[in-house]
């Protein structure tokens, strides 16, 4: 039988906001050592105190609704008791500020259950004491969260239990941004799975919603409720869940986390901006119409299923096109058929005709890239329209112009009409850099279709994601407060170049800003077939260290252009004795580069994660360039073909546009297997890693001189706390769920904590 206690009577929403802390104050107090041999933390373990064991986290499964900025969180965490014996179990469960308990349940005979919360300086009182007790500081990375604790329940011999716990917090809104926040362990050791599921209700128009924690999944019911969840295969990743959603202003909607670092000058900072939820429904009128030009590949390679799927993919595309959007067809192999001379509208005749050209292609021949590249760019688009290619290749070029440099060259500067080339790689006979290089330049992205994969499916993917343009061309300044452009303020933008926003979409930019005044935007571009412009401005005093995933963020996608910048630099080395290589003093500093921002932000890649390999002298900067360099010549320079190839266009463009954490440093191996490091851990804004018993600070990894602690501080001693306790104050006590000694730079000084024994 599930009995229920519910904490709160009454409209549970005026208890939110009638929540202060003269009424926290009241709450019974409930510290203390643990009165159970088994306690139960959801998001991180279960810690045994006392002969106790065998009991196990199954699953927990998360949902959360959120009305007018007052979040509900249902937590229901499935256990297991794999022991012989009856376990009695308490639960904790870190909570953010202001929250209260609205209920609590499970299953069996017990007491009436109850869940009491303690408010964070008496939560950090009693993780304390637990951690005297069980000699394991892991607790202490929830040092800064309310804490529910609850009364003791049974699981018996063998058993399974339900625990249902419901807590209630208002959200905090900055500016036009409400942030909701579910606490969780760092530890890539985390392995129970996770189900989140989150609902939002507005009495405003929702403009996006956006995590930078965890890759979601968004489903838009209308303009005004928005549903998101956790996305299939990320059950596993560690990391306290983030979630924002911005209210929709006129036009473009934008808001800004910053993370604070005098190093830069100023810190670091992710712009988020996103466009009206339903356009349709606007004053503004109807969206851009796009003129669509196809480009088949028909060569004889293309025999079999490949050219049938990529017909069929072609029509599915006309068919998509909306009343008053143009379209063009072109097919080529050694030689160039078009449907049209020009671009025609989209009509039921039209289309029909399309179809019927369709039917007549056969695949013969070679594969001319130069020469359709230049006549699928040529021509002027219609007025007012945004210009899309669709370029299919199964193939390298094999007749005409054939070297790489050339081509790419030529697709830059034959594109005067700005005409956005979506590359689509068709198997791994392609070469990927090339067909990189043309979409990225282009604001576009190229697409891989694996040996195995429906073409059709992967083209009408790309396709629908370019449904009704929003924003085309846009740009950004960054201005003083009378509008003046501010050279300086901002740098290092990533990307350099601002995509198109199209029907539901998302800017995620990432740069370094200097000083702490405001930070003032102004985007413009073609609005809905319009020139405006948007300008936002951000009070920087709200950077924060919690904001850590800011920093990540931006290496991530810096590293990304230094790989893709050595990958380029391999273009004709085949063809040319000049050709840049790993000698090129340009490129040598290329990976100098990567290899310190790799260290310093412990992001690996399948070019650097010898870096965590123990027995990794990292204080030998020459052996450690040398052997990235190798990496380095021998994939990114010299492999522009295979799957080898394709591998490392996943990666690049992954990290290009990176928006969401990779706590385990997963890639793509080159067999396109995915792969993780889990000898480097990332704690908030640090990095450490593994060196047998102990985990040593990224600052002072590569320094030899530096690894030689000045100071040994003891488990549980004063010294210790006062560690502890600062840790906490900077966002960092997550370094205490490393299990072994921590080696870290404390006052500019190298300082290892010890583990208790056995730890």
């Amino acid at each position: 039988m599930m009995r229920t206690r519910q904490c709160m009577t009454g409209v549970w929403l005026m208890c939110l906001f009638l929540y202060t802390g003269q009424a926290q104050a009241q709450v019974n107090r409930y510290a203390g050592p643990p009165r159970a041999p088994n306690l139960i933390v959801p998001q991180s373990r279960v810690f045994a105190v006392r002969q106790a064991g065998g009991i196990g986290i199954t699953g927990v499964e998360v949902g959360v609704v959120i009305l007018a900025q007052a979040a509900t969180t249902t937590m229901d965490i499935d256990l297991e008791n794999r022991s012989g014996a009856r376990q009695e179990a308490e639960l904790l469960v870190p909570v953010p500020e202001g929250a209260v308990v609205k209920s609590f349940s499970f299953q069996g005979q017990a007491s009436e259950p109850t869940a009491q919360i303690l408010l964070k300086d008496e939560a950090k009182l009693t993780y304390e004491a637990i951690v005297r007790k069980i000699r394991d500081p892991a607790l202490m990375e929830f040092a800064g969260y309310n804490l529910i604790r609850t009364s003791v329940f049974p699981i018996e011999a063998g058993g399974r239990q339900k625990v249902r716990l419901t807590y209630e917090h208002l959200l905090k809104a900055r500016g036009s941004r409400v942030d909701y926040v579910l606490p969780r362990t760092e530890s890539v050791d985390y392995k129970v799975p996770w189900k989140i599921s989150v609902k939002i209700k507005s009495r405003q128009p929702i403009s996006t919603v956006y995590s930078p924690s965890h890759e979601i999944e968004r489903v838009r019911g209308n303009a005004y409720v928005v549903s998101a969840r956790l996305a299939s295969g990320v059950s596993i990743e560690p990391g306290s869940f983030r979630l924002s959603y911005l209210i929709e202003n006129e036009g473009v909607s934008a808001a800004l986390y910053s993370y604070p670092d005098p190093k830069v000058g100023g810190g670091y900072f992710l712009l988020l901006a996103g466009v009206p939820a339903r356009i349709e429904d606007s004053d503004e009128g109807r969206n851009i119409k796009r003129e669509v030009t196809l480009v088949l590949d028909r060569s004889g390679s293309m025999k079999g299923g490949k050219l049938d799927q990529s017909k069929e993919a072609a029509i599915q595309v006309l068919e998509g096109l909306k009343d008053g959007e143009a379209f063009r067809l072109i097919v080529y192999s050694d030689s160039i058929d078009v449907f049209s001379r020009g671009p025609v509208l989209k009509t039921a005749e039209n289309v029909r005709q399309a179809r019927a050209y369709l039917r007549g292609i056969r695949p013969s021949g070679g594969t001319n890239i130069h020469d359709v590249l230049l006549e699928a760019l040529r021509p002027a688009p219609g007025e007012g329209m945004l210009p899309l290619v669709l370029f299919l290749t199964d193939g390298l070029p094999t007749i005409g112009q054939t070297s790489e440099k050339a081509i790419r060259d030529a697709a830059r500067e034959g594109n005067g009409h700005h005409r956005r080339v979506f590359t689509f790689g068709v198997g791994v006979d392609v070469n990927a850099p090339l067909l990189d290089m043309i979409a990225s330049e282009s604001r576009a992205a190229s697409t891989y279709v694996l040996p195995g994969e429906d073409v059709e499916a992967k083209v009408a993917g790309v396709f629908k994601r370019l449904s009704g343009p929003v924003l085309a061309s846009p740009t950004l300044r960054v201005v003083d407060r009378i509008g003046r452009t501010a050279p300086g303020r901002a740098r290092e933008l990533l990307p350099a170049r601002l995509p198109d926003l199209y029907e539901d979409d998302q800017l995620v930019l990432l740069g370094q800003y200097t000083g702490d005044e405001p930070l003032q935007f102004v985007i413009s571009g073609n609005y809905l077939g319009r020139q405006r412009s948007f300008k936002f401005g951000f009070d920087l005093a709200d950077a924060s260290t919690r904001n850590s995933f800011v920093p990540r963020l931006w290496a991530s996608r810096k590293i990304a252009l230094l790989v893709d910048e050595i990958r380029q630099s391999g273009a004709d080395v085949h063809y040319s004795a000049g050709a840049a290589g790993p000698g090129d003093p340009g490129t040598k500093e290329l990976v100098d580069e990567v290899v310190r921002l790799s260290k310093e932000f412990g992001i690996l890649t399948e070019y650097t994660s010898f870096l965590a390999v123990e027995g990794t002298d990292l204080s030998d900067h020459d052996q450690v360039l040398a052997q990235a360099t190798r990496n380095f010549n021998a994939r990114a320079i010299n492999v522009r073909s295979g799957m080898g190839a394709v591998n490392q266009s996943a990666n690049v463009g992954f990290m290009a546009g990176q928006a969401v954490m990779n706590t385990r440093n997963a890639y793509m191996d080159q067999n396109m297997n995915r792969v993780s490091v889990a000898n480097v851990q990332q704690v908030n804004d640090l990095a450490f890693y593994n060196s047998g018993t102990r985990w040593v600070d990224s600052r002072i990894v590569g320094d030899g001189r530096a690894a030689r602690p000045v100071k040994i501080v003891e488990f549980g001693s004063p010294e210790y706390q006062r560690i502890m306790d600062r840790l906490a104050r900077d966002n960092r006590q997550g370094v205490f769920m490393l299990r072994g000694s921590v080696l870290m730079q404390i006052d500019g000084q190298p300082v290892l904590i010890k583990a208790p024994a056995g730890r």
